[in-house]
């Protein structure tokens, strides 16, 4: 029984060095366009929520928002006004997912570590959900929705990575966050919505002795790929050159 209190004991504390190393001392960089603004509007709403809304409550929202994205996107092949549905679901998500930490933070409600696991688990889910529900309407191929979502992920595990490291939280690349990529989407679905021509379009693609039919939001696809990819090697060899200072060959 001494045993087992010792071992508890030992847990906690793992958890509480854990919390002060990535969470507490992390210092946050947000400079998205939207930041100072959407920052003043989630602080307002936060205070004015009813006390029974729990910031598990909202991160059980946004994942409620990613089913919903990818529903729409899915039935998008049926009737492409559901991509109303699937913009809705991108306003019920930056709901759930924005307010979960502004919630804890405004009612003094912080759980460092349990906040930090669920919500990092929560943001990959709720993106699989997206991009494979891109993928799985006929407006891109499955495969280029796959790689958008590998880059972003591996982009995602760098923040994470660097959060313990080097205790620095990047929440937005090129002054784009999640909430202007969100916003991006909804117009991008506005106007396949509105402009036939645009989701008719399809041109023929061949390399490397493959060939295939990509359609507007597939070459839109490939192209974020590509930005996402030298994102990923820039920032990793920006990186690799701080740690390589933070830790220098001693041989």
């Amino acid at each position: 029984m001494v045993d087992k209190y010792r071992q508890i004991w030992f847990l906690k504390k793992i958890f509480r060095i854990f919390a002060s190393m990535e969470t507490k001392q992390a210092v946050r960089i947000q400079t998205s366009f939207l930041n100072a603004v959407e920052k003043k509007v989630l602080v307002w709403i936060a205070e004015r929520l009813p006390k029974w809304v729990s910031s598990d409550l909202l991160s059980a929202i946004g994942f409620v928002g990613a089913v919903i994205i990818a529903a729409g996107f899915v039935l998008s092949t049926r009737d492409i006004n559901f991509l109303w549905l699937a913009s809705f679901g991108l306003v019920v998500n930056w709901f759930g997912d924005s307010l979960d930490g502004t919630v804890a933070r405004v009612r003094k409600h912080q759980r460092p570590v349990y906040g930090y696991y669920l919500d990092h688990m929560l943001d990959g889910i709720n993106e699989s959900l997206m991009f494979i529900g891109a993928g799985l309407s006929s407006l891109m191929h499955l495969s280029l929705a796959l790689c958008v979502l590998v880059l972003y992920l591996l982009l995602t595990i760098n923040v994470s990575i660097n959060a313990h490291l080097k205790h620095e939280f990047r929440l937005t690349y090129a002054r784009l966050g999640p909430t202007e990529f969100r916003l991006i989407i909804i117009i991008v679905n506005t106007l396949f919505i509105f402009i036939k021509p645009l989701r008719e379009f399809s041109t023929n693609v061949s390399l490397l002795g493959f060939s295939a039919s990509l359609s507007a939001l597939d070459i839109v696809a490939a192209a974020i790929s590509l930005i996402l990819a030298v994102m990923l090697v820039v920032t990793m060899f920006n990186d690799l050159r701080d740690y390589d200072k933070i830790d220098p060959k001693t041989w």
